[in-house]
């Protein structure tokens, strides 16, 4: 069972009157246990995304083939490249023993938000130097900020 509390002064409280009917089937006195975690800011996640986006839409590959067939342009493989320039990865192993590096998981459940945040400026950094090299930090959280604003 899943339930949302929210800290007051008093202690903790349900969240929703959905959560505290859950609540309600606790006997007083009973004893649970609990994984308190706090979830991640949706909306700094979303940012996340719309400053990839930015870099992504300034970003031009090289014309290449592969098995003669062009090469496509590929977010998912931008925000990956993206996060191991900015050191967030894993090496692992592929079928013929090669190593290579893999883009950690940016998932709720797979990073708090101390940890996204240290990945959101380390990203930023990356596309700063590596695709918008004409932009300052400033110019990206202004464009960054835009889109939010436009989008929600």
């Amino acid at each position: 069972m899943e339930i949302d509390l929210i800290r007051t002064p008093s202690g903790f409280t349900p969240a929703s009157e959905e959560d505290f009917d859950a609540c309600l089937k606790f006997k007083v006195g009973n004893e649970v246990r609990a994984d308190i975690v706090q979830p991640r800011n949706v909306g700094f996640h979303r940012k996340f995304f719309a400053m990839l986006k930015v870099g992504f839409d300034a970003w031009e590959p090289p014309e290449k083939e592969f098995r003669g067939l062009p090469v496509q342009k590929s977010f998912d493989r931008f925000r990956k490249d993206c996060t191991i320039a900015a050191g967030f990865y894993e090496p692992v192993a592929n079928l013929k023993g090669e190593v290579r590096a893999e883009a950690k998981s940016i998932s709720f459940a797979s990073m708090d938000e101390a940890e996204f945040e240290k990945v959101y400026s380390a990203v930023a950094n990356v596309l700063l130097q590596r695709v918008l090299t004409n932009y300052t930090r400033a110019d990206l959280d202004r464009v960054v900020d835009e889109i939010i604003r436009f989008t929600t």
